[in-house]
């Protein structure tokens, strides 16, 4: 999966030189806590920065919250996003996978990135569209389980499970290979009514199941 597969394109952007009460404004109205600062070309539009809700924030008193947008002192700063924004953000392509993506916002500490097709801004993933992707992952509402197991550095997994499945009620809805402490693991959802047999077959083949989660899955309630 790429980036272009789960960004938002329907951008919300102002120019350099909307003050931040408007910037402030727009954010309240339209409930997002950033802005794309851009200047319109004929071929599209040129990022020339990112604002945050804590950019604008930072550009009032302390006593005034400039998100009530009926608030009397909301509009006493002559602030404009252009003297407030990351200039030159952290950007990423279309054609990225995602996942390296979600690496450069983590590692950076950051919640988002503008997405460009060659100097043109073509939209925005955020972490919240990271979130979606990993759900889309590892989610499905059929019946089945996650099974969490040890796999042996360089291992192929994908075989291994292939031989499980084989002649039994049972599909591989996704399979994901990472590490643990160092400890590589295999993280596979299966659908079907066989899943009890899968895990005997993974004991009985040396894994080490270490976790087992079954759809539909009913959180514990609490008294």
């Amino acid at each position: 999966m790429n980036v272009s597969m789960w960004m938002t394109r329907d951008l919300l952007t102002v120019a350099p030189e909307t003050s931040a009460a408007e910037a402030a404004k727009l954010m309240a109205q339209k409930r997002v806590r950033r802005l794309m600062v851009v200047e319109k070309w004929a071929d599209g539009l040129h990022l020339l920065g990112i604002i945050s809700a804590k950019d604008v924030i930072h550009a009032f008193p302390p006593h005034v919250n400039p998100f009530a947008i009926e608030g009397p002192d909301a509009r006493l700063t002559p602030t404009t996003v252009s003297q407030i924004m990351t200039a030159s953000p952290r950007t990423t392509t279309a054609d990225t996978p995602i996942e390296e993506a979600a690496a450069l916002m983590c590692a950076h500490k950051i919640g988002a990135l503008p997405v460009l097709r060659g100097k043109i801004l073509a939209g925005i993933i955020t972490e919240s569209d990271v979130f979606r992707a990993f759900v889309s992952l590892l989610g499905s509402d059929e019946k089945g389980a996650r099974i969490t197991f040890d796999a042996t550095k360089g291992e192929d997994v994908f075989e291994l499970m292939g031989k499980m499945v084989r002649r039994k009620k049972i599909r591989i809805i996704s399979l994901i290979w990472t590490e643990q402490d160092q400890q590589p693991v295999c993280v596979v959802r299966i659908a079907g009514e066989d899943v009890d047999e899968v895990l005997e077959d993974l004991w009985s083949s040396g894994h080490i199941v270490i976790n087992v989660i079954r759809f539909p899955f009913v959180a514990e309630q609490k008294a």
